[in-house]
């Protein structure tokens, strides 16, 4: 007899959860969305983007959320679970619809346009979350693109912390600040609050002038040494810092010859650096294969198609050439 969802959940043991909006993905061509003639059609969100790059790397993890109960959203569900995500938490609701993102890139820009308000994501309750399934975890991934889709969100984020803290589940957060949903301000409170609760905090260079307010490189540091967390600063200059204690380290990046698309490169880090945690990397090392994962993702268009498998990685640390034929 065929398990039931309850019972295919209950008897898996993630080594990450991870939950969030994902959307269905519509990419213009060459000529772009206004003057194309076809789309291709695709999805994206960093939280399943993160999980698809850690299951690709061997390691076990569910991902969940909410899905319109519409060819889009059941594309995405079958997508995830194809790439060996469990998503036997994931809801499909009959209510709202699957959100949906329209991305062109044109004289060197890249353009996104969200069509996500009410969607299904948005109505995530914290009844919705099963904590014996967040329990059983090493890690909870969580991103701030989360608690900007509703009020609703927001609480079930603080929710998933809670649960996560009273069961000795470390937390990585990755800020992904998204100004289309919220106004900085807003942004601003939310997100350093957030931080305050991570493990492991991974935002970007960027992302932090903005959340700090400030251009200065030393006070950015001053303040992520306030946080417990470990912190990860992705997007400085050729490297990534990692803020320990009281010391900076430079992790130089993977140099490529040829960027094809930065979309997913973040959330390939992200998938990259929990796998060096998850095999009990040295934090520099995790760090590293966090950069190498981001580099190759960033060779190919998509926001998660070019993760690599764990021989991929396992090929280039080792050196080992490419046979063509």
């Amino acid at each position: 007899m065929a398990q039931s969802m309850a019972e295919e959940q209950s008897a898996f043991h993630p080594e990450v959860v991870t939950f969030g909006e994902t959307m269905a993905l519509l990419l213009g061509g060459s000529k772009g969305i206004e003057y194309g003639g076809s789309l291709e059609k695709s999805f994206g969100g960093a939280e399943s983007n993160v999980a698809i790059g850690l299951s690709r790397l061997g390691h076990r993890v569910g991902w969940f959320g909410i899905l319109g109960n519409d060819p889009l959203g059941r594309m995405i569900l079958k997508k995830i679970r194809g790439e060996g995500v469990d998503v036997s938490g994931a809801r499909v609701s009959n209510e709202a619809p699957t959100g949906l993102m329209l991305r062109e890139q044109l004289s060197g820009k890249t353009s996104v346009y969200y069509y996500r308000k009410n969607s299904a994501a948005s109505t995530m309750l914290p009844e919705h979350l099963d904590a014996s399934y967040i329990s059983k975890a090493k890690l909870l991934h969580i991103t701030g693109i989360t608690p900007a889709l509703s009020a609703s969100c927001r609480e079930t984020m603080l929710e998933a912390i809670k649960i996560a803290r009273s069961n000795g589940v470390k937390i990585v957060f990755d800020p992904n600040l998204r100004l289309k949903l919220w106004p900085l301000g807003e942004a601003r409170n939310v997100l350093l609050q957030l931080a305050e609760e991570a493990d492991y905090f991974l935002p970007g260079l960027d992302e932090l002038k903005l959340l700090y307010d400030t251009d200065d490189f030393d006070e950015i540091v001053d303040r992520l040494r306030q946080l417990r967390a470990v912190s990860i600063v992705k997007g400085g200059d050729d490297e990534t810092y990692l803020v320990d204690k009281d010391q900076v380290t430079a992790v130089p990046y993977f140099k490529v010859k040829h960027v094809v698309d930065s979309i997913g490169a973040g959330d390939g880090f992200c998938a990259g650096f929990i796998s060096g945690l998850l095999r009990e990397y040295e934090l520099v090392e995790a760090v590293r294969l966090g950069n190498l994962v981001g580099s190759l993702v960033v060779q190919m268009e998509g926001d998660w198609e070019g993760l690599p498998t764990e021989a991929d990685v396992n090929a280039i640390l080792n050196n080992q050439a490419h046979v063509e034929r």
